[in-house]
């Protein structure tokens, strides 16, 4: 049986190959980097609960393997200029968790590991350079000469993705202005922080910038929010950070820190997620590009991967075209929430910051003043049109 080309060994490449695996399909995997690659930082931390029962189809018992390794934390707490404006902390679910946080290295070694188990055959330092695809295969070349045919092909190898560039196929949207950083730390033994999530609006020790923290297994990670006019090297390198993280976590962790890296809001969706034959299916950021607010991306493509494993073990071209209608829709929906979610962490008008700091003032007598401050950072989570009326 001709087998199915899976191009890229994130996260959403290896959920792909278990999915197809599922379904009784040969899988061959292309990785450019090396087996023996480093990942550093913590990247994408949460896996939801949509995505954990995903990964369970896939692989019986793989959701409980990575919930009992990541940390689900019961409390959310905002603070607005270092005063608390929301706190709430939930039961502790009777079924799956909503969430499971853990860096997505770790992620990926479950996923990897899940895949060995399935059969997969992965094939390490192969970069792809050539994508030729007819209406009955595709073919594959690397930087050094080897072709690898598939009836289909799974691109997700990113958002400087080879196959999508190949194919022609262009990403549609906008970038913000100014940039964020994102910091990992290790846990101080003996001393950790609270398990809780933490936004805090206008942070007083950080100039009133704002800053969420998170905790994942082993640590948490520190997005800082800087402004237009703010330097790189002033906030995003890791002198900086030594200097300014004190003020939001403490003392003590300027020798744990394991990673720091800058972003900016990239809200980009393909123009079409498959090719005209219907053989390569776009799947993860080599499809769409979102901010990390809302926890969007992972969790996006791994959905995008499922839905690719199904339209492929269909076999027929509606199928594919089904795939990739409801899975655009589903990205366009994400940006349309990710860019509300822009609007509020960067407000251009006057107005949003004035209802922020009335929000702030009203909390205390008005609880859901306090709860749109809460949650109105990450965008609507629900509504869009996808498989299984599942979001992500």
């Amino acid at each position: 049986m001709t087998p199915v080309l899976v191009v890229g060994a994130g996260p959403v490449g290896l959920s792909a190959a278990l999915a197809l695996r599922a379904h009784a399909l040969p899988v061959v995997l292309l990785e450019a980097d090396p087996d023996d690659r480093e990942r550093p930082g913590s990247r994408a931390l949460f896996v939801h609960r949509e995505t954990l029962g995903l990964l369970d189809a896939m692989r019986p018992g793989l959701a409980a393997e990575i919930t009992s390794y990541g940390r689900t934390w019961h409390t959310r707490r905002t603070l607005y200029r270092g005063r608390e404006v929301y706190a709430r902390t939930f039961p502790p679910p009777s079924g799956p968790p909503p969430f499971t946080s853990l860096r997505q290295t770790d992620t990926e070694r479950f996923l990897r590991a899940a895949c060995d188990r399935a059969g997969v055959e992965f094939v390490w330092g192969s970069r792809v350079t050539g994508v030729r695809a007819t209406e009955t295969e595709v073919r594959l070349t690397s930087e050094d000469g080897r072709v690898w045919t598939g009836a289909f092909v799974v691109a997700a190898d990113g958002a400087r993705s080879a196959v999508r560039r190949e194919l022609g196929i262009a990403m549609e949207g906008t970038h913000g202005e100014g940039f964020h950083v994102v910091v990992d730390v290790a846990d101080l033994p003996g001393a950790e922080l609270p398990l809780e999530r933490v936004f805090h609006y206008e942070h007083p020790g950080v100039g009133g910038r704002s800053v969420m923290r998170v905790p994942f297994t082993g640590g948490f990670q520190v997005d800082l929010q800087c402004r237009d006019d703010d330097r790189q090297e002033e906030y995003g390198t890791e002198e900086a950070v030594r200097r300014w993280l004190p003020a939001v976590v403490g003392d003590g962790y300027g020798e744990r820190i394991l990673w720091v890296s800058t972003y900016r809001f990239l809200r980009k969706v393909a123009a079409s997620f498959t090719d005209p034959h219907r053989r390569v299916l776009l799947a993860g950021e080599a499809a769409h590009l979102f901010p990390p607010f809302g926890a969007r991306g992972m969790n996006s493509g791994i959905a995008d991967a499922a839905a690719a494993a199904e339209a492929i073990a269909a076999g027929t071209g509606e199928a594919v075209d089904g795939f990739a209608s409801v899975r655009r829709a589903a990205a366009l929906f994400n940006s349309a929430a990710a860019g509300a979610a822009l609007d509020h962490l960067r407000p251009h008008r006057r107005i949003v910051k004035a209802r922020q700091r009335a929000a702030a003032a009203l909390a205390p007598v008005l609880p859901w003043c306090g709860s749109w401050l809460e949650h109105a950072p990450y965008g609507p989570r629900h509504g869009a049109p996808a498989v299984a009326g599942r979001t992500y």
